[in-house]
């Protein structure tokens, strides 16, 4: 007997949003298929957020950032990156999500998410044309750099533990890595 996983549109994940079906869970919406969140660790929860600070204050008035809110996608994704560096387009954001056009590039923390992140996550963000992604591996202190997407994979990986980096939306600004995975 073979299973099939019932998948989800956007659509249909919003309305049961709407209804309050999702309210007592921490879910996102991979593929059309219903995922459970991993709960975020104090080392998670710190790291985050001290990097969305830096990133508010560093980049000013380039971008907006978000931390942990949906982005929505044409494959009938709409993950919640721990931080998405965005367009600032204000009061749009009341009528959608950020589309894959209106972002610059994505933040995630990994540790009991790291395979998720790094294999699952990757893979649906390059397969909308999300231009950079980048994965904190907690674990290890490491920053993961995917950039260049192509038929559904980042084409260039690199991993990072100290230095500083450009990110691809703002070639003059420059990044520390410390700050990020610190």
């Amino acid at each position: 007997m073979t299973l099939i996983a019932a998948k989800w549109t956007i659509d249909e994940y919003h309305h049961m949003i709407e209804a309050g079906i999702l309210d007592s869970r921490k879910v996102e919406l991979l593929k059309g298929e219903i995922v459970e969140m991993s709960p975020e660790g104090e080392p998670h929860a710190y790291c985050s957020h001290e990097a969305s600070d830096y990133l508010t204050n560093f980049l000013g008035n380039l971008a907006t950032i978000r931390q942990a809110k949906p982005i929505t996608l044409p494959n009938d994704s709409e993950p919640e990156p721990d931080i998405a560096i965005v367009q600032r387009l204000g009061r749009e954001y009341r009528e959608h999500h950020p589309y894959p056009e209106n972002i610059f590039w994505l933040i995630e923390y990994g540790n009991s998410s790291l395979e998720k992140d790094l294999e699952i996550k990757s893979k649906i963000y390059a397969e909308v044309g999300i231009p950079e992604y980048w994965v904190v591996n907690l674990k290890r202190s490491t920053l993961v750099v995917f950039r260049e997407p192509l038929d559904g994979e980042y084409a260039t990986k690199l991993t990072l533990t100290e230095g500083t980096i450009q990110p691809l939306a703002f070639p003059d600004v420059l990044v520390s890595v410390v700050q990020i995975i610190n």
